[in-house]
Protein backbone atom coordinates (compact mmCIF):
# COMPACT_ATOMS: atom_id res chain seq x y z
CA UNK A 1 0.00 0.00 0.00
CA UNK A 2 3.06 2.38 0.74
CA UNK A 3 4.49 1.42 -2.50
CA UNK A 4 1.19 2.04 -4.06
CA UNK A 5 1.05 5.87 -2.62
CA UNK A 6 3.99 6.43 -3.34
CA UNK A 7 3.61 5.61 -6.78
CA UNK A 8 0.59 7.59 -7.63
CA UNK A 9 2.26 10.76 -6.07
CA UNK A 10 4.98 10.79 -7.66
CA UNK A 11 2.83 9.89 -11.09
CA UNK A 12 0.70 13.55 -9.52
CA UNK A 13 3.84 15.53 -9.58
CA UNK A 14 4.81 14.04 -13.15
CA UNK A 15 1.76 15.04 -14.32
CA UNK A 16 1.33 18.44 -12.70
CA UNK A 17 4.95 19.54 -13.60
CA UNK A 18 3.67 18.98 -17.15
CA UNK A 19 0.33 20.54 -16.49
CA UNK A 20 2.68 24.00 -15.53
CA UNK A 21 4.18 23.97 -19.33
CA UNK A 22 0.92 23.17 -21.07
CA UNK A 23 -1.04 26.18 -19.49
CA UNK A 24 2.20 28.24 -20.83
CA UNK A 25 1.84 27.12 -24.15
CA UNK A 26 -1.89 27.39 -24.07
CA UNK A 27 -1.49 30.96 -22.95
CA UNK A 28 1.20 31.72 -26.01
CA UNK A 29 -0.78 29.81 -28.38
CA UNK A 30 -3.79 32.41 -27.51
CA UNK A 31 -1.85 35.66 -27.76
CA UNK A 32 -0.33 34.07 -31.34
CA UNK A 33 -3.72 33.64 -32.68
CA UNK A 34 -5.19 36.90 -31.27
CA UNK A 35 -1.94 38.95 -32.92
CA UNK A 36 -3.00 37.54 -36.14
CA UNK A 37 -6.79 38.45 -35.87
CA UNK A 38 -5.93 41.71 -34.69
CA UNK A 39 -3.45 42.24 -37.41
CA UNK A 40 -5.96 41.57 -40.30
CA UNK A 41 -6.93 44.74 -42.11
CA UNK A 42 -10.36 43.95 -41.01
CA UNK A 43 -9.54 44.55 -37.77
CA UNK A 44 -8.58 48.07 -37.44
CA UNK A 45 -10.04 51.23 -38.88
CA UNK A 46 -9.83 52.88 -42.47
CA UNK A 47 -6.30 54.16 -42.58
CA UNK A 48 -5.43 52.85 -39.19
CA UNK A 49 -3.40 49.80 -40.14
CA UNK A 50 -1.23 48.02 -37.33
CA UNK A 51 1.61 45.89 -38.62
CA UNK A 52 1.70 42.01 -36.82
CA UNK A 53 4.54 42.88 -34.24
CA UNK A 54 2.29 45.98 -32.94
CA UNK A 55 -0.48 43.41 -32.69
CA UNK A 56 1.68 40.89 -30.86
CA UNK A 57 2.18 43.17 -28.38
CA UNK A 58 -1.28 44.53 -28.07
CA UNK A 59 -2.71 40.66 -28.17
CA UNK A 60 0.12 39.89 -25.03
CA UNK A 61 -1.50 42.73 -23.59
CA UNK A 62 -4.83 41.57 -23.47
CA UNK A 63 -4.05 38.10 -22.84
CA UNK A 64 -1.55 38.57 -19.85
CA UNK A 65 -4.56 41.09 -18.92
CA UNK A 66 -2.02 44.12 -18.55
CA UNK A 67 -3.31 47.36 -20.62
CA UNK A 68 0.08 48.38 -21.74
CA UNK A 69 -0.66 49.49 -25.58
CA UNK A 70 1.68 50.96 -28.43
CA UNK A 71 -1.42 51.97 -30.09
CA UNK A 72 -4.56 53.70 -29.25
CA UNK A 73 -7.13 51.14 -28.97
CA UNK A 74 -10.31 53.09 -29.64
CA UNK A 75 -9.00 54.81 -33.08
CA UNK A 76 -6.68 52.08 -34.20
CA UNK A 77 -9.34 49.20 -33.89
CA UNK A 78 -13.43 49.07 -35.61
CA UNK A 79 -15.84 47.17 -33.62
CA UNK A 80 -14.33 43.46 -35.07
CA UNK A 81 -11.23 43.87 -33.65
CA UNK A 82 -12.51 45.51 -30.37
CA UNK A 83 -14.87 42.30 -29.49
CA UNK A 84 -11.37 40.33 -30.35
CA UNK A 85 -9.83 42.21 -27.93
CA UNK A 86 -12.42 41.53 -25.75
CA UNK A 87 -12.17 37.86 -25.92
CA UNK A 88 -8.79 37.54 -25.59
CA UNK A 89 -9.37 39.95 -22.27
CA UNK A 90 -12.06 37.55 -21.09
CA UNK A 91 -9.78 34.56 -22.25
CA UNK A 92 -6.73 35.72 -19.87
CA UNK A 93 -8.64 36.86 -17.00
CA UNK A 94 -10.32 33.52 -16.41
CA UNK A 95 -7.96 31.35 -17.79
CA UNK A 96 -7.81 29.16 -21.41
CA UNK A 97 -8.46 26.20 -19.45
CA UNK A 98 -11.51 27.37 -17.83
CA UNK A 99 -13.09 27.92 -21.38
CA UNK A 100 -11.57 24.83 -22.63
CA UNK A 101 -13.65 22.68 -19.84
CA UNK A 102 -17.10 24.80 -20.43
CA UNK A 103 -16.40 23.72 -23.98
CA UNK A 104 -16.09 20.01 -22.88
CA UNK A 105 -19.11 19.92 -21.03
CA UNK A 106 -20.83 21.53 -23.97
CA UNK A 107 -19.92 18.57 -26.20
CA UNK A 108 -20.90 16.61 -23.86
CA UNK A 109 -17.46 14.83 -22.51
CA UNK A 110 -16.44 14.56 -19.30
CA UNK A 111 -12.77 15.94 -18.33
CA UNK A 112 -10.06 13.56 -18.35
CA UNK A 113 -7.88 13.00 -15.53
CA UNK A 114 -4.92 14.92 -16.82
CA UNK A 115 -7.29 17.69 -18.38
CA UNK A 116 -8.26 17.97 -14.25
CA UNK A 117 -4.69 17.97 -13.50
CA UNK A 118 -4.20 21.37 -15.66
CA UNK A 119 -7.46 22.73 -14.39
CA UNK A 120 -5.89 22.34 -10.72
CA UNK A 121 -2.75 24.32 -12.00
CA UNK A 122 -4.36 26.87 -13.37
CA UNK A 123 -6.75 27.63 -10.64
CA UNK A 124 -3.46 26.64 -7.66
CA UNK A 125 -5.91 24.17 -6.14
CA UNK A 126 -4.97 21.59 -3.86
CA UNK A 127 -7.05 18.46 -5.11
CA UNK A 128 -8.57 17.48 -8.32
CA UNK A 129 -11.73 16.80 -6.77
CA UNK A 130 -15.05 18.60 -8.24
CA UNK A 131 -12.44 20.23 -10.40
CA UNK A 132 -15.74 20.38 -13.29
CA UNK A 133 -18.52 22.14 -10.58
CA UNK A 134 -15.62 24.68 -9.93
CA UNK A 135 -15.11 25.74 -12.70
CA UNK A 136 -18.58 26.23 -13.57
CA UNK A 137 -18.95 27.73 -10.13
CA UNK A 138 -16.26 30.20 -11.46
CA UNK A 139 -17.35 30.85 -15.22
CA UNK A 140 -20.98 31.61 -13.95
CA UNK A 141 -19.76 33.83 -10.79
CA UNK A 142 -17.35 35.84 -13.38
CA UNK A 143 -20.27 36.54 -15.69
CA UNK A 144 -22.54 37.23 -13.20
CA UNK A 145 -20.41 40.00 -11.86
CA UNK A 146 -19.55 41.21 -15.53
CA UNK A 147 -23.06 41.73 -16.18
CA UNK A 148 -23.82 43.20 -13.08
CA UNK A 149 -21.04 45.73 -13.37
CA UNK A 150 -21.76 46.11 -17.03
CA UNK A 151 -25.54 47.23 -16.20
CA UNK A 152 -24.32 49.65 -13.35
CA UNK A 153 -22.09 51.34 -16.35
CA UNK A 154 -24.80 51.83 -18.44
CA UNK A 155 -26.58 54.15 -16.57
CA UNK A 156 -23.69 56.59 -17.32
CA UNK A 157 -22.93 55.25 -20.72
CA UNK A 158 -25.97 54.93 -22.63
CA UNK A 159 -27.34 58.22 -22.06
CA UNK A 160 -23.47 59.59 -23.45
CA UNK A 161 -23.09 57.28 -26.32
CA UNK A 162 -26.55 55.90 -26.84
CA UNK A 163 -28.01 52.24 -26.63
CA UNK A 164 -25.90 50.07 -28.88
CA UNK A 165 -22.50 51.58 -28.25
CA UNK A 166 -23.20 52.58 -24.98
CA UNK A 167 -24.05 48.40 -24.32
CA UNK A 168 -21.42 47.76 -26.00
CA UNK A 169 -18.81 49.93 -23.90
CA UNK A 170 -20.44 48.96 -20.48
CA UNK A 171 -19.95 45.34 -21.77
CA UNK A 172 -16.42 45.94 -22.52
CA UNK A 173 -15.62 47.62 -19.69
CA UNK A 174 -16.73 45.83 -17.25
CA UNK A 175 -15.48 42.85 -18.31
CA UNK A 176 -12.10 44.69 -18.62
CA UNK A 177 -11.99 45.76 -15.07
CA UNK A 178 -13.46 42.68 -13.85
CA UNK A 179 -10.08 40.91 -15.55
CA UNK A 180 -8.08 43.52 -14.60
CA UNK A 181 -7.46 44.71 -17.75
CA UNK A 182 -7.35 48.21 -18.17
CA UNK A 183 -7.87 48.78 -21.63
CA UNK A 184 -10.85 51.38 -22.91
CA UNK A 185 -12.50 52.62 -25.62
CA UNK A 186 -12.62 56.61 -24.96
CA UNK A 187 -9.85 57.23 -27.31
CA UNK A 188 -6.55 59.43 -27.36
CA UNK A 189 -5.20 57.23 -24.62
CA UNK A 190 -7.41 59.19 -22.22
CA UNK A 191 -8.69 55.75 -20.43
CA UNK A 192 -10.57 57.07 -17.44
CA UNK A 193 -9.58 60.35 -16.98
CA UNK A 194 -12.99 62.17 -18.52
CA UNK A 195 -14.91 60.65 -15.43
CA UNK A 196 -12.69 61.47 -12.34
CA UNK A 197 -15.14 62.93 -10.42
CA UNK A 198 -17.95 60.45 -11.57
CA UNK A 199 -19.11 58.45 -8.40
CA UNK A 200 -20.95 55.94 -10.38
CA UNK A 201 -17.92 54.96 -13.03
CA UNK A 202 -15.63 55.03 -10.37
CA UNK A 203 -16.73 52.78 -7.58
CA UNK A 204 -18.74 50.37 -9.73
CA UNK A 205 -14.85 49.94 -11.63
CA UNK A 206 -12.64 49.88 -8.09
CA UNK A 207 -15.42 47.27 -7.12
CA UNK A 208 -15.01 44.55 -10.21
CA UNK A 209 -11.41 45.73 -10.11
CA UNK A 210 -11.35 44.43 -6.24
CA UNK A 211 -13.43 41.55 -7.07
CA UNK A 212 -11.32 40.32 -9.93
CA UNK A 213 -7.88 40.87 -7.77
CA UNK A 214 -9.10 38.36 -4.66
CA UNK A 215 -8.85 35.63 -6.44
CA UNK A 216 -11.57 33.17 -7.30
CA UNK A 217 -10.90 30.81 -4.01
CA UNK A 218 -11.28 33.43 -1.60
CA UNK A 219 -15.01 34.47 -3.45
CA UNK A 220 -15.52 31.06 -3.51
CA UNK A 221 -14.33 30.97 0.63
CA UNK A 222 -16.63 34.37 1.36
CA UNK A 223 -19.97 32.40 -0.23
CA UNK A 224 -19.06 29.45 1.36
CA UNK A 225 -18.84 31.67 5.10
CA UNK A 226 -22.65 31.21 5.74
CA UNK A 227 -22.55 27.76 5.84
CA UNK A 228 -19.20 26.72 7.79
CA UNK A 229 -18.66 29.68 9.48
CA UNK A 230 -15.12 29.63 8.99
CA UNK A 231 -12.48 31.61 6.99
CA UNK A 232 -9.97 29.32 5.24
CA UNK A 233 -6.20 30.62 6.32
CA UNK A 234 -5.35 31.88 2.61
CA UNK A 235 -8.69 34.48 2.74
CA UNK A 236 -7.70 35.54 5.89
CA UNK A 237 -4.14 36.87 4.74
CA UNK A 238 -5.24 37.98 1.10
CA UNK A 239 -8.33 40.23 2.88
CA UNK A 240 -5.74 42.05 5.36
CA UNK A 241 -2.96 41.93 3.21
CA UNK A 242 -4.94 43.31 -0.12
CA UNK A 243 -7.02 45.79 2.51
CA UNK A 244 -3.62 46.74 3.73
CA UNK A 245 -1.65 47.74 0.67
CA UNK A 246 -5.08 49.75 -0.65
CA UNK A 247 -5.59 51.75 2.44
CA UNK A 248 -1.35 52.47 2.21
CA UNK A 249 -1.45 53.56 -1.22
CA UNK A 250 -4.52 55.49 -1.07
CA UNK A 251 -2.86 57.46 1.79
CA UNK A 252 0.35 57.89 0.30
CA UNK A 253 -0.86 58.65 -3.10
CA UNK A 254 -2.85 61.84 -1.17
CA UNK A 255 -0.03 63.16 0.96
CA UNK A 256 2.40 62.60 -1.82
CA UNK A 257 0.25 64.32 -4.75
CA UNK A 258 -2.52 66.97 -2.56
CA UNK A 259 -0.67 69.76 -3.89
CA UNK A 260 0.30 68.30 -7.02
CA UNK A 261 -1.57 70.80 -9.38
CA UNK A 262 -0.85 67.96 -12.27
CA UNK A 263 -2.71 65.50 -10.56
CA UNK A 264 -4.88 66.49 -7.35
CA UNK A 265 -3.92 69.63 -6.18
CA UNK A 266 -6.21 71.39 -8.52
CA UNK A 267 -8.86 69.00 -7.66
CA UNK A 268 -11.91 69.52 -5.31
CA UNK A 269 -11.66 67.55 -1.85
CA UNK A 270 -14.18 64.93 -3.00
CA UNK A 271 -12.71 64.30 -6.05
CA UNK A 272 -9.36 63.97 -4.45
CA UNK A 273 -10.39 61.46 -2.38
CA UNK A 274 -12.06 59.48 -5.10
CA UNK A 275 -9.02 60.11 -7.68
CA UNK A 276 -6.51 58.67 -4.89
CA UNK A 277 -8.26 55.83 -4.13
CA UNK A 278 -8.75 54.70 -7.78
CA UNK A 279 -5.10 55.28 -8.24
CA UNK A 280 -4.43 52.54 -5.00
CA UNK A 281 -6.98 50.05 -6.46
CA UNK A 282 -5.76 50.28 -10.09
CA UNK A 283 -2.23 49.63 -8.46
CA UNK A 284 -3.57 46.13 -8.15
CA UNK A 285 -2.74 45.63 -11.66
CA UNK A 286 -5.98 46.94 -13.17
CA UNK A 287 -4.41 49.68 -15.48
CA UNK A 288 -7.12 52.35 -15.84
CA UNK A 289 -6.11 55.60 -14.72
CA UNK A 290 -8.12 58.94 -13.31
CA UNK A 291 -5.13 61.06 -13.25
CA UNK A 292 -2.21 61.43 -15.68
CA UNK A 293 0.83 58.65 -15.06
CA UNK A 294 3.53 60.77 -16.24
CA UNK A 295 3.13 63.95 -13.78
CA UNK A 296 2.88 62.04 -10.22
CA UNK A 297 6.25 62.82 -8.39
CA UNK A 298 8.90 60.65 -8.35
CA UNK A 299 8.36 59.29 -4.95
CA UNK A 300 4.88 58.30 -5.69
CA UNK A 301 6.10 56.42 -8.90
CA UNK A 302 8.24 54.82 -6.76
CA UNK A 303 6.02 53.15 -4.12
CA UNK A 304 3.56 52.56 -6.84
CA UNK A 305 6.23 50.61 -8.66
CA UNK A 306 6.32 48.46 -5.59
CA UNK A 307 2.74 48.39 -4.73
CA UNK A 308 2.46 46.92 -8.92
CA UNK A 309 4.63 44.65 -8.28
CA UNK A 310 3.10 42.97 -5.42
CA UNK A 311 0.31 42.55 -7.62
CA UNK A 312 -3.26 40.72 -6.46
CA UNK A 313 -4.25 37.65 -5.27
CA UNK A 314 -3.06 33.89 -6.33
CA UNK A 315 -5.84 32.61 -8.71
CA UNK A 316 -7.06 35.70 -9.40
CA UNK A 317 -7.94 38.01 -12.82
CA UNK A 318 -4.76 40.00 -11.89
CA UNK A 319 -0.39 38.99 -11.91
CA UNK A 320 2.08 40.06 -10.01
CA UNK A 321 4.01 38.48 -7.24
CA UNK A 322 1.29 38.35 -5.64
CA UNK A 323 -0.09 39.70 -2.10
CA UNK A 324 0.01 36.49 0.01
CA UNK A 325 3.87 35.63 -1.17
CA UNK A 326 4.64 39.46 0.09
CA UNK A 327 2.59 38.81 3.37
CA UNK A 328 4.80 35.38 3.79
CA UNK A 329 7.35 37.02 3.52
CA UNK A 330 6.75 39.83 5.78
CA UNK A 331 5.67 37.42 8.24
CA UNK A 332 8.82 35.74 8.48
CA UNK A 333 10.92 39.08 8.89
CA UNK A 334 8.32 39.64 11.77
CA UNK A 335 9.33 36.23 13.24
CA UNK A 336 13.04 37.11 12.65
CA UNK A 337 12.42 40.13 14.70
CA UNK A 338 10.45 39.08 17.45
CA UNK A 339 12.53 36.52 18.66
CA UNK A 340 10.32 33.66 17.60
CA UNK A 341 10.38 30.15 16.42
CA UNK A 342 7.97 29.53 13.77
CA UNK A 343 5.94 31.89 11.72
CA UNK A 344 2.03 31.96 12.47
CA UNK A 345 -0.79 34.13 10.99
CA UNK A 346 -4.15 33.89 12.49
CA UNK A 347 -3.36 31.10 14.79
CA UNK A 348 -2.06 29.16 11.76
CA UNK A 349 1.32 28.09 11.38
CA UNK A 350 3.36 28.80 7.88
CA UNK A 351 5.91 26.09 7.00
CA UNK A 352 9.17 26.99 6.27
CA UNK A 353 8.94 25.52 2.94
CA UNK A 354 6.43 27.91 1.92
CA UNK A 355 8.66 30.90 3.10
CA UNK A 356 11.42 29.86 0.57
CA UNK A 357 9.63 29.24 -2.04
CA UNK A 358 8.27 32.85 -1.64
CA UNK A 359 11.40 34.11 -1.53
CA UNK A 360 12.77 33.00 -4.57
CA UNK A 361 9.63 33.81 -6.48
CA UNK A 362 10.13 37.22 -5.47
CA UNK A 363 13.79 37.45 -5.71
CA UNK A 364 13.58 35.85 -9.42
CA UNK A 365 10.67 38.51 -10.24
CA UNK A 366 13.08 41.01 -8.82
CA UNK A 367 15.85 40.15 -10.79
CA UNK A 368 14.02 40.18 -13.96
CA UNK A 369 12.43 43.92 -12.93
CA UNK A 370 16.22 44.92 -12.03
CA UNK A 371 17.15 43.47 -15.46
CA UNK A 372 14.22 45.06 -18.00
CA UNK A 373 14.96 48.38 -16.30
CA UNK A 374 18.82 48.48 -16.86
CA UNK A 375 18.44 47.20 -19.87
CA UNK A 376 16.17 49.63 -21.54
CA UNK A 377 17.39 52.42 -19.63
CA UNK A 378 20.77 51.91 -21.03
CA UNK A 379 19.11 51.26 -24.56
CA UNK A 380 17.05 54.36 -24.67
CA UNK A 381 19.14 57.07 -22.09
CA UNK A 382 16.54 59.78 -22.91
CA UNK A 383 13.95 58.16 -20.77
CA UNK A 384 13.78 59.10 -17.21
CA UNK A 385 15.12 55.70 -15.27
CA UNK A 386 12.06 56.56 -12.64
CA UNK A 387 9.72 56.07 -15.54
CA UNK A 388 11.45 53.30 -16.96
CA UNK A 389 11.00 51.25 -13.49
CA UNK A 390 7.44 52.49 -13.43
CA UNK A 391 7.14 50.50 -16.80
CA UNK A 392 8.55 47.85 -16.20
CA UNK A 393 7.21 47.01 -12.65
CA UNK A 394 3.35 47.76 -14.75
CA UNK A 395 4.36 45.35 -16.99
CA UNK A 396 5.55 42.66 -13.89
CA UNK A 397 2.52 43.08 -12.02
CA UNK A 398 0.45 43.20 -15.22
CA UNK A 399 -1.20 46.67 -14.48
CA UNK A 400 -0.85 48.97 -17.56
CA UNK A 401 -0.38 52.35 -16.74
CA UNK A 402 2.77 53.95 -18.33
CA UNK A 403 4.48 57.12 -17.34
CA UNK A 404 5.77 57.68 -21.03
CA UNK A 405 3.93 55.59 -23.37
CA UNK A 406 4.59 52.12 -24.18
CA UNK A 407 4.64 53.55 -28.31
CA UNK A 408 7.87 55.39 -27.62
CA UNK A 409 9.70 51.75 -26.86
CA UNK A 410 12.27 50.66 -29.35
CA UNK A 411 11.78 47.56 -30.86
CA UNK A 412 14.07 45.27 -28.39
CA UNK A 413 12.42 47.41 -25.62
CA UNK A 414 8.93 46.63 -26.46
CA UNK A 415 10.41 42.54 -26.88
CA UNK A 416 11.12 42.61 -23.44
CA UNK A 417 8.15 44.08 -22.48
CA UNK A 418 6.22 41.46 -24.28
CA UNK A 419 8.00 38.98 -22.57
CA UNK A 420 7.64 41.01 -18.94
CA UNK A 421 4.09 40.50 -19.21
CA UNK A 422 3.95 36.89 -19.94
CA UNK A 423 6.39 36.58 -17.42
CA UNK A 424 3.97 38.39 -15.14
CA UNK A 425 0.91 36.89 -15.70
CA UNK A 426 2.26 33.05 -15.47
CA UNK A 427 4.93 33.37 -13.95
CA UNK A 428 4.72 33.53 -10.68
CA UNK A 429 2.16 30.65 -10.55
CA UNK A 430 4.52 28.77 -12.81
CA UNK A 431 7.66 29.16 -10.73
CA UNK A 432 5.83 28.66 -7.44
CA UNK A 433 4.80 25.53 -8.88
CA UNK A 434 8.08 24.21 -9.96
CA UNK A 435 9.60 24.94 -6.59
CA UNK A 436 6.64 23.05 -5.15
CA UNK A 437 7.42 19.77 -7.15
CA UNK A 438 10.85 19.88 -7.10
CA UNK A 439 10.60 20.18 -3.35
CA UNK A 440 8.21 17.22 -3.09
CA UNK A 441 10.60 15.29 -5.35
CA UNK A 442 14.27 15.61 -4.96
CA UNK A 443 14.26 14.17 -0.95
CA UNK A 444 18.20 15.04 0.22
CA UNK A 445 20.65 12.21 0.03
CA UNK A 446 23.02 13.30 2.67
CA UNK A 447 22.94 15.66 5.85
CA UNK A 448 25.94 18.06 6.17
CA UNK A 449 26.76 19.05 9.00
CA UNK A 450 26.06 22.65 9.89
CA UNK A 451 28.35 26.41 8.94
CA UNK A 452 28.39 29.64 10.46
CA UNK A 453 28.03 32.91 7.96
CA UNK A 454 28.15 36.25 9.52
CA UNK A 455 24.87 38.56 8.43
CA UNK A 456 24.70 42.67 9.06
Amino acid sequence: MRRFRRQLHALMNHMGANAIYVIAAGFASIILIGSILLALPCATRSGASIGWFDALFTSTSAVCVTGLIVRDTATTFNLFGQVVLLCLIQLGGLGFMTFATLLLRLIGRQASLQERMLIRESLNEESVGGMESLIRWVAASAFTVELTGAVLLSFRFVPLYGPWKGAFYSIFHAVSAFCNAGFDLFGNYSSLTGFRGDVLVNLTVMLLIIIGGLGFAVLRDLKNRRKSRYLHLQTRVVLSAYGTLLLFGFAFTLISEWSNPATLGNLPFGEKLLAALFHSVTLRTAGFNTIDEAAIRPAAKLVSSLLMFTGASPASTGGGVKVTTIAVIFLAVRMTVRGEHSIVAFKRSISNDLVRRALSVTLIAGLVLLIDTVTISLMQPELPLMDVLFECASAVGTVGVSAFGSANLHTISRIMIILTMFMGRIGPLTMALVLAHRQNAVRPRLNYPEGHIMIG
